[in-house]
């Protein structure tokens, strides 16, 4: 089955205090207005004129950007925020924590908690997002989560996870959360035939996942990038995290993970990996000559102590760059905005205040992140381009006193007032217009007191 964009009815956005397009030539417009149709953008300019009968959206004293792009996300684990004894673990005993109360989740866990992920989402400006999900525990399916990804609104790129190798067998997550590689392999195969839209503007296309180095063989990993090639997917995992994860790939691979996602298969414009926070030079021009994405998580980084990844070195080597809350469980929030203002943080910290500018940090969230999907029909505002706005509320007490409307990430909000997904609006004046949210986070609250932790 293949999902295709629905028809839109017209939308005019009107009067913006400022539009940062991030079109080819970075333009910044001021007092513009953004005329939308059939899920796209028809034309930008002053004092356009509304049909009879189009939705106005009054954008005065507002910063219109393009919607921010998710990259990297673990939806079920909004379900699992602040557990005790992994607030202050290493990633290695964080998970295995987390493992067994993961253990526990269905269908209704996986769909409930995607269905609050994507809203807060939603809520910080983001209208494109991945997730990963590669435990599949008590009859859970992928299926549960793009049912919620539909509700919700948002553009998604849902990935098949799998782990293969459990602890009997050297790997780090538990026996009976682990799935046979054949099983995971024709289970990929199922998803990309019954849900993959490979058409500009696409709502869904599905990915290929094998969650990270020690929890699957080289084998499986080979194997799913065989078959990604062979139907035209995208290949997804996770990759050089921390220390521990260094140590693990020199361990029993001998050689670093770099080498180790080459040597499989995995590098190309078709991939990218989460993290990257180890990557050495070499890695860095592996991936910048091989077109190789990175899904940079800071928060999530900083949170589990794994450290600094080096997105300027990256940048400036070509490496496509774009950025990703991660799991709830490891970020706690899952608010782009925030993660974005992080990103430039952290590399001003580590290299200086001249290191990453505001500008810089928000094209990462926007273009960077629809670059490494492979989507350069969104992430960008200009004509024929997706109509995926997100439209932000300068008038508050966070700008304040700013000269600058175009610098969100210094003085602005982190939450949207408004957020429109191919030509569909989902929120209004900072409120959801496709789900009951009260109703929702009542009832993920119910399903957390349930877990055994």
């Amino acid at each position: 089955m293949s999902i295709h964009p629905t028809q839109s009815p017209e939308i005019l956005i009107k009067n913006a205090a400022c539009v940062l397009t991030m079109d080819d030539e970075r333009r910044e417009l001021r007092d513009e207005d953004i005329l939308i149709g059939n899920g796209c953008i028809v034309e930008i300019g002053p004092n356009l004129d509304a049909p009879n009968g189009i939705n106005t959206i009054n954008a005065q004293g507002c910063l219109v950007t393009p919607g921010l792009v998710n990259t990297h996300h673990h939806l079920y684990q909004s379900l699992t925020r602040a557990v005790p004894g992994a607030q202050d673990a290493l990633l290695f005993g964080w998970l295995q924590r987390l493992y067994p109360i993961w253990s526990s989740f269905g269908p209704e866990e996986m769909r409930v908690s995607a269905l609050t992920g994507l809203a807060e989402l939603a809520l910080s400006g983001c209208t494109m997002t991945s997730d990963h999900l590669y435990l599949y525990p008590n009859g859970s399916r992928l299926e549960d989560t793009i049912d919620a990804a539909q509700e919700v609104g948002l553009r998604f790129h849902p990935t098949r996870g799998a782990m293969s190798i459990g602890e009997s067998a050297g790997g780090l997550p538990p026996d009976h959360l682990v799935e046979s590689e054949t099983h995971i392999l024709n289970d990929m195969i199922r998803l990309v035939d019954r849900w993959h839209d490979p058409q500009e503007g696409s709502m869904l296309r599905i990915g290929l996942a094998p969650c990270s180095p020690f929890s699957v063989s080289r084998d499986l990993m080979r194997d799913t990038a065989l078959l990604a090639r062979d139907k035209g997917v995208m290949l997804h995992t996770h990759l050089a995290e921390n220390d521990e994860d260094v140590a693990y790939s020199l361990e029993k691979f001998g050689c670093r993970p770099g080498q180790y996602a080459e040597d499989l298969g995995w590098t190309g414009q078709d991939v990218w990996h989460a993290h990257c926070v180890k990557l050495d030079k070499q890695e860095i021009d592996l991936f910048a000559r091989s077109g190789t994405g990175v899904a940079h998580c800071p928060c999530s980084n900083c949170r589990l102590g794994s450290g600094i990844a080096p997105i300027r070195k990256m940048r400036d080597a070509g490496v496509n760059v774009g950025l990703g809350v991660d799991g709830s469980a490891s970020n706690d929030m899952a608010n782009l905005a925030i993660e974005a203002r992080q990103a430039m943080l952290l590399q001003r910290v580590n290299q200086g205040a001249d290191a990453m500018s505001a500008r810089e940090a928000l094209e990462i969230a926007t273009r960077g992140g629809a670059d490494v999907l492979g989507r350069p029909e969104c992430g960008r505002i200009a004509p024929g381009k997706r109509a995926d706005i997100a439209i932000w509320d300068m008038n508050g007490i966070e700008s304040a006193g700013s000269h600058d409307p175009a610098a969100l990430l210094l003085s602005g909000p982190n939450m949207v007032r408004d957020l429109i997904v191919n030509g569909r609006q989902i929120v209004a004046e900072g409120q959801m217009l496709t789900i009951n949210l009260k109703e929702t986070i009542s009832y993920q609250n119910r399903l957390a007191r349930r877990l055994v932790i």
